[in-house]
């Protein structure tokens, strides 16, 4: 009843991750990232999948053991779909024997995707042709577009609800959080949201402490200053 997108971009090492569902506030148990992984955990979910796999990925376990681990204490996991990337770009992924036809995954360099009640094996394939095709985007807006290419070769196919984006870099808090838990056109609405943040919200994020050492920038005159002249054309977002 949902696809997803997990991605490193190569030049930053920001993860993102873009999911779509008919399913009411996908955005909320769907995805999980960290500085040292992501995760997606979807059909049947088991929300303990996010936060114990990203444990998983910070000690260093490589992500087919971290998927072994997760759905081997799970007895639900044939009902389970999951995917998870590593600081590395290196990705590994459960799709259990009872998710609900069309239901698979796929994967190329520091890109991986699955879906389950999709209206064909299309949906990823089309998400994933625009997300390698789409290298001259931000990271944001490519993951919507990818989205969109999916969603136009059919997408889940008891329809649309909610959509959701999370973009996690080396700090402990995500760089963007953006959800839309129920509309008509849920990506039409994540664009908008989008669009938003980039008028100020990821200008002010950027003078934002970065580790517990770093007081960010405070100055009332600079911060304006910084809001005012930052390009959003420039953004790695």
């Amino acid at each position: 009843m949902t696809w997803s997108i997990i991605v490193r971009d190569q030049r930053t090492g920001l993860f993102g991750i873009a999911v779509a569902s008919r399913f009411f506030a996908v955005g909320a148990l769907v995805p999980y990232a960290s500085p040292h992984g992501a995760v997606a955990t979807q059909a049947l979910v088991n929300p303990t999948y996010g936060p114990r796999g990203l444990r998983l990925l910070a000690e260093g376990v490589a992500p087919e053991m971290a998927v072994a681990t997760l759905v081997g204490l799970d007895p639900g996991r044939e009902h389970r779909q999951l995917h998870l990337m590593d600081a590395d770009g290196r990705a590994a992924r459960w799709t259990g024997a009872a998710c609900i036809e069309w239901c698979g995954h796929l994967a190329d360099r520091d890109v991986s995707l699955a879906g389950n009640l999709l209206a064909g094996p299309q949906v990823l394939e089309a998400t994933l042709s625009t997300w390698l095709a789409r290298q001259d985007l931000p990271l944001v807006a490519r993951l919507i577009a990818a989205m969109r290419a999916g969603e136009a070769a059919g997408g889940d196919r008891r329809g649309k609800q909610s959509a959701a984006i999370l973009v996690h870099g080396r700090e402990p808090w995500p760089r963007l959080s953006l959800r839309v838990d129920d509309h008509p056109e849920p990506l039409d609405e994540l664009e908008r949201l989008y669009r938003v943040a980039r008028e100020r919200f990821l200008a002010l994020a950027s003078i934002f402490p970065q580790h517990e050492r770093d007081p960010g920038i405070f100055d009332r005159a600079e911060i304006e200053r910084r809001i005012a002249t930052w390009q959003p054309e420039g953004s790695e977002l």
